[in-house]
């Protein structure tokens, strides 16, 4: 009877030997659910997450430098529609009629009309001829008589009609101008690596900006004025254009705005430095950038070597009067800085993820251990129980959980089970000490009890089992809120963005949704768990304090005193990134307005609007101040008094971003005695 008890007659020999497995697969299995999030899930969307970032990144950059090239580009058609009208202006002007019309076209004072309006206009030439190329006058003597009328400007201009363009002049008809202008336009060409083979040592043509405009010539004939300035080694033309693309501040540290003009392949201006010191001039574009451009006429975005080093660069042809390409015009900013900042960026998410999966994954560990050791303990007591141990318990300490109870239920069962097998023995006994003719009753009521008790066991494994998987569903539903969860605030973050991937948001979101019903089919009484967002809010003061780095730059160069008047405890809901943009545009202005120095008040104080709870965010400076007029027209779009270097849309945006959030933005100012900028913003709810 002791060893049919122990035995548990009818178990497969093989049971003990297999069971040691299954204890396996649940701690792997456990610990692929802990680890699978962290180890697999999280780097993959990283990785997806800092390529489409890399991606955007560059897709910025290129779209910035295509934006400097159109300002470039209308700065080169303003001065060709200047020259124009200045030149249409002079033909029609009433001084140019009188002197025509009373002293005829030979006379000193129609020579210095032309030679003052020369000077006044910065032209390098100014002449007026007839239809058979003959100069009547001209600002300053021609070395030649007689000039081009083929030219197509000069042709509409004989006929009728005033024109205005860019021509490339060889060496002779600069010379035939002046020879001072052919030897300006020589520049020595510089060996250039990648540049198209060339034998020629010089390039010696010409990039002119030239206008002509019908003009009488007092005696009922028709000629016309021509004038025009030379783009070789023109300087501060290609300078202006430079500080108008890249104000002061635009770039980040350590990047350099450059801007260039070509004829054919040669810089003949441009700030481009060859090194310390000596521009550029001279050397040539790369033969794919000619190729795409001067060849193909395509407009070039991207990146390019620049001499000495990588640019991120914007190329276009420029076209003469011929409808011919005949030189590129080119703006772009050094990539090292970008590049630099892009290598930083990806260090940091690379620490911050081993950082975050260093610390997490021991407790994910920790986690899933209280899980798989509890049952890895009722694995090994139950092989021993059949084995014939029926003294084996799990002996968990507390039951803090599911399966802590599972464990205490189970031993609680094992007690009844060798309680029940202590009763079968001495009932053994007794039946023992009968007479021998009950002993096939005996054998038989023995064979049932043995029976009813493996049945028993076996209900009792059923409820425990039953009891294990509830807390093992459970279980699972924890990684499945976190996922759900984080899948939702990744989609929160890419707001927009989360368009691109809906269909991967909808297939992980069916899965997951899978998972929750069949976990929902084991725990049937479980409750759901809720989530639920936050909202971030951030102080101005804490906004003015990350601000002041940005500007120190410009501090540096100004003897100015900061002044810090933090007195608001209110909090503010605003895009912490729009509310930098504001007050940085705010304090520089603020800092050109005391060029001779001064102090430079941030304040900040809580104040209600009209009942509503908020606060005051004030710059206030002890500049030149403004007038009544200048004031009423501060946030005008495009209205500025800082000629070359603002586009007068600081705060226009200014004011549309703090409307935008509910908030006021006002201004207050006396010439001489400084300014004061105020917003108010509701207090965050």
């Amino acid at each position: 009877m002791s060893e049919t008890a122990a035995a548990v007659p009818g178990r497969p020999a093989t049971s003990t030997g297999r069971t040691p497995e299954r204890g396996r697969s649940v701690r792997f299995k456990l610990l692929a659910i802990a680890l699978l999030p962290t180890l697999v899930l999280l780097p993959l969307l990283l990785g997806v997450t800092v390529f489409r970032w890399n991606a955007k990144f560059d897709g910025m950059l290129i779209s910035k430098v295509n934006g400097d090239l159109t300002i470039a580009h209308q700065y080169l058609a303003r001065i060709l529609e200047n020259t124009g009208e200045q030149i249409e202006g002079l033909g029609a002007s009433a001084r140019y009629r009188d002197v025509v019309e009373q002293e005829g076209t030979a006379a000193t004072s129609l020579v210095r009309l032309l030679e003052e309006t020369r000077r006044e206009l910065a032209f390098d030439f100014l002449y007026l001829t007839d239809a058979e190329g003959t100069v009547i006058a001209s600002a300053r003597p021609l070395a030649a008589s007689a000039r081009r009328t083929d030219w197509p400007i000069v042709a509409a201009a004989l006929s009728g009609t005033p024109s205005t363009a860019i021509d490339i002049f060889d060496n002779g008809d600069l010379a035939d101008i002046a020879p001072e202008l052919a030897e300006r336009a020589r520049i020595e060409l510089v060996p250039t690596a990648n540049a198209v083979p060339t034998d020629r040592g010089d390039e010696t043509r010409g990039m002119v900006v030239h206008s002509a405009s019908p003009a009488m010539l007092g005696d009922g004939r028709t000629g016309a004025l021509v004038g025009g300035v030379l783009l070789n080694q023109n300087l501060e033309f290609i300078d202006t254009i430079n500080d108008l693309v890249y104000r002061e501040a635009s770039l980040p540290e350590g990047s350099q705005g450059t801007a260039t003009l070509f004829v054919d392949d040669v810089r003949i201006s441009t700030n481009v430095r060859l090194f310390e010191g000596r521009r550029a001039l001279g050397t040539r574009v790369s033969a794919i950038v000619r190729s795409a451009v001067l060849d193909k006429g395509r407009t070039w975005l991207d990146s390019a070597f620049v001499v000495n080093d990588w640019y991120i660069s914007a190329y276009e042809p420029v076209v003469d009067s011929y409808g011919e390409r005949v030189g590129m015009l080119y703006v772009g900013f050094l990539e090292a800085p970008f590049t630099k900042a892009k290598r930083e960026t990806l260090v940091t998410i690379l620490f911050a993820f081993l950082a975050i999966a260093m610390v997490s994954i021991p407790i994910f560990l920790r986690w899933a251990g209280s899980v798989f050791l509890p049952l890895e303990r009722m694995t090994g007591t139950i092989a021993k129980v059949e084995s014939g141990d029926l003294g084996a318990r799990t002996r968990v300490p507390e039951a803090r959980d599911e399966i802590g109870r599972v464990a205490l239920h189970l031993d609680h069962l094992l007690d009844q089970l060798q309680q029940r097998d202590r009763q079968l023995r001495a009932w053994n006994d007794e039946l023992n000490d009968r007479v021998d003719e009950r002993t096939r009753e005996l054998q038989l009521a023995n064979r049932r009890l043995e029976a009813t008790t493996k049945q028993l066991i076996m209900s009792e494994k059923l409820a425990a089992i039953g009891e294990i998987t509830a807390g093992v569903a459970h279980e699972i539903n924890n990684p499945i809120a976190v996922m759900q969860g984080n899948l939702e605030v990744v989609r929160n973050v890419m707001g927009k963005k989360a368009e691109l991937a809906r269909t991967e948001f909808r297939l992980l979101d069916e899965q997951i949704h899978r998972i929750s019903q069949i976990v929902t089919k084991l725990l049937q009484f479980a409750k759901p768990e809720e989530y639920a967002g936050y909202v971030e809010r951030h102080a101005p003061g804490e906004v003015i304090t990350d601000c002041i780095p940005l500007v120190q730059h410009l501090l540096n160069k100004a003897n100015i005193t900061i002044v810090r008047d933090i007195q608001a405890s209110r909090l503010i809901l605003m895009n912490r990134t729009e509310l930098q943009q504001v007050l940085v545009n705010l304090i520089v202005n603020a800092i050109h307005a005391m060029p001779d120095g001064g102090r430079l008040t941030l304040g900040t104080r809580d104040e209600d609007l009209d009942g509503q709870p908020g606060l005051v965010t004030t710059v206030c400076d002890t500049g030149i101040g403004m007038s009544e007029d200048l004031l009423a027209k501060v946030f005008d779009p495009f209205f500025t008094t800082k000629r070359r270097d603002g586009t007068g849309l600081g705060l226009s945006i200014s004011q549309t971003l703090i409307e935008r959030q509910g908030g006021r933005i006002s201004v207050e100012s006396e010439a001489g005695k400084g300014t004061t900028f105020t917003i108010w913003l509701p207090e965050a709810t």
